[in-house]
């Protein structure tokens, strides 16, 4: 299997340029309007795409995700309908990222071995699982391993040294510095302090570091871009998405115009 994430930090490196990943809710606030919207973020300069696995209880979320996840699975939104979508965008797209982010819950549905065997079949690159501490990843983790899927891991503002070189050492594609301290959408950004614990981070480890919460505009996201190797972005999108109901053109246009702005913002880093 193709190891698009590693390939995609790869280019990036000596290309001099940092990745911009969105975040959007899988299915809200419908699958078709998701694809398109997914199709939009990578005309308007997205490298990796994290799709949002909508959970009944997503606990690390704040409001705003929370809400998007009660639209998707109002919708009928499931894990299957969802790696259905991803086999639709590989239809016309084989080279852009694809990360599962969500919960545990419907992996137990579905069963380990089956969500592994499906997600890498319909083009699935990454998995990041909340809820699962690496060490008790065990099984799953290995049956990601065997069907070519990275898993990446939180790391957050308070996780001591001994643990950030535990999940380093597990975590392929790209880790994900949690740059605020509560659930998503929450607080104010602190550059500085982004700056240090990366830098820590990167002292441990040679995997990517992607750093996301607490990023809204293109300010924020080339700020965030300069000690970063990637810049995750999820709350201000989904929030664009709540505001615009099912109006997909609304959707496209509002989320694509703040996405190339921070592509924009990110690209003026370039040496």
């Amino acid at each position: 299997m193709t190891q698009r994430i590693e390939a995609c930090f790869a280019k990036a490196a000596a290309d001099g340029r940092k990745l911009l990943i969105p975040y959007v809710t899988a299915g809200d606030p419908s699958l078709d309007v998701t694809l398109a919207l997914m199709h939009q973020m990578v005309t308007d300069g997205a490298d990796i795409i994290e799709l949002g696995v909508p959970f009944s209880d997503p606990m690390a979320d704040g409001p705003v995700i929370q809400a998007a996840c009660e639209r998707a699975l109002h919708a009928g939104t499931t894990l299957s309908s969802i790696l259905e979508l991803v086999e639709r965008f590989r239809q016309s797209n084989a080279d852009t990222p694809i990360v599962l982010m969500g919960y545990m819950n419907p992996v137990e549905i579905m069963g380990h071995e089956a969500f592994a065997q499906r997600a890498s079949a319909a083009g699935v690159d990454g998995v990041l699982i909340v809820d699962l501490p690496p060490e008790e990843g065990g099984e799953l983790l290995d049956l990601l391993k065997a069907h070519g899927l990275d898993t990446i891991f939180l790391l957050s503002p308070n996780t001591p040294e001994y643990r950030v070189k535990k999940v380093c050492d597990l975590v392929s594609g790209y880790v994900y510095y949690v740059s605020l301290k509560g659930v998503t959408g929450a607080a104010t950004l602190d550059t500085a302090e982004v700056a240090e614990r990366v830098a820590a981070i990167k002292s441990l480890s040679s995997v990517p570091v992607a750093v996301g919460f607490g990023i809204r505009d293109a300010e924020s996201a080339k700020a965030v871009g300069s000690v970063a190797d990637a810049v995750v972005v999820g709350s201000a999108f989904v929030t664009l998405v709540g505001e615009h109901g099912a109006d997909q053109a609304s959707i496209l246009s509002t989320v694509g115009g703040l996405l190339a702005s921070m592509r924009q913002g990110l690209d003026s880093l370039k040496a």
